[in-house]
């Protein structure tokens, strides 16, 4: 992921006390910046439509528990043809990394709500409108955890009479490594599909295409411990990471590529309590806690429950699918996305396979 700077927004109070939203990896260079976002030439190719909306979907929004005893916030789509008394399929869906539920999640759940689906989109804890401290706090436990809290939901609430043996996930971005962590241990997640996935404990150690150094890795924890000594003395937290607020001449393709998404119309949403100039970014003390994350590692025990990684082919993070696929057992598929880079999964509906994904799920939640 991109090195960004690190930012200390102003303080403020919300019901859920400090701060709001996430970021997928801290590459943590010290610096400061002014905030300053530029909404402008978003690129809307390919169908992009992150903030879709079905006219024959209705969305509810709901809360539910987790086993940490935070609350997770999400919202329960329903095609309104759909027999809710009439036993039926259900699939829970997460949102990218540094994201909320708005941005990719809600659009994955209303397409496959509208394919017969009961589907849930939800905001991690620490993110969102979800509860959890620190605000945009990294704890990769709690957000797996989210997962199977989600099915606990689905498997008791009387609104939709939902199946419990026919219940999958899909995870986006750093989604897909919670998915999978989740999934091995909670055997109720009959299949499993991951969109752009990061494996975001890979990321944080060895970077893309083990582009960190042992050193790099140990500064980075550096870092975050000092800023703790900071935080226990009653300083504020710091944020770092994730998508550039401006664009210049020296930034990569990757910023690039998340520029255009969370930085624009076509992406940008803030959620209620948070700032603008925070969103995508994790806290700096927090950030440290990927390195102990390796969803991938027995991930071979999911079998015989199905497996569905999709990738752009032209994705910087092809490797994270390429890695999970080659580890898992069967039955498990890896599909190519010709074309499509790594941002185009998030919301671009004419290179998004909602036609596999339905396809995949209607043969495994039979």
């Amino acid at each position: 992921m991109p090195i960004e700077p690190m930012i200390t927004p102003p303080a403020y109070q919300n019901e859920n006390s400090k701060m709001r939203t996430f970021s997928p990896l801290a590459t943590g260079l010290l610096a400061t910046a002014l905030y300053s976002i530029q909404s402008t030439a978003q690129n809307l190719s390919y169908g992009a439509a992150n903030f879709y909306r079905s006219d024959n979907v209705t969305a509810w929004p709901i809360t539910f528990p987790t086993q940490f005893q935070t609350t997770v916030a999400a919202n329960l789509y329903i095609a309104d043809s759909l027999n809710r008394n009439a036993s039926q399929a259900a699939l829970i869906v997460s949102h990218p990394a540094g994201a909320v539920k708005e941005q990719s999640a809600n659009l994955y759940a209303t397409k496959l709500a509208e394919q017969g689906f009961v589907t849930i989109s939800l905001d991690l804890p620490t993110w969102g409108l979800s509860s959890g401290e620190p605000r945009n706090g990294v704890a990769p436990e709690q957000f797996s955890e989210a997962y199977s809290a989600a099915v606990d939901y689905l498997g008791i609430q009387d609104f939709v009479r939902i199946d419990r043996q026919r219940i999958g996930a899909i995870g986006i971005c750093g989604s897909g490594s919670y998915v999978i962590s989740a999934a091995k241990i909670d055997p109720r997640i009959a299949a499993v599909a991951t969109s752009a996935m990061y494996d975001m404990g890979s990321a944080a150690r060895n970077g893309i295409r083990h582009s960190f150094s042992l050193e790099q890795r140990k500064q980075l924890l550096a870092q975050a411990a000092e800023q703790r000594w900071v935080e226990a003395a009653g300083g504020e937290p710091v944020y770092v990471g994730g998508t550039p607020l401006a664009i210049t001449n020296e930034t990569n393709a990757v910023s690039r590529e998340f520029y255009d998404f969370y930085r624009t119309s076509r992406g940008e949403y803030t959620p209620p309590g948070s700032f603008p100039n925070i969103t995508t970014m994790p806290t700096l003390s927090s950030n440290g806690k990927y390195m102990n994350f390796y969803p991938f590692n027995d991930i071979e025990t999911i079998s015989p429950r199905p497996l569905l990684f999709i990738s752009g082919d032209q994705a910087h993070s092809r490797e994270f699918s390429e890695d999970a696929y080659e580890r898992a057992a069967e039955p498990k598929e890896l599909y190519w996305v010709p074309g499509a880079g790594y941002v185009d999964l998030y919301d671009r509906v004419d290179l998004i396979p909602f036609a596999r994904l339905t396809e995949f799920f209607r043969e495994n939640l039979a």
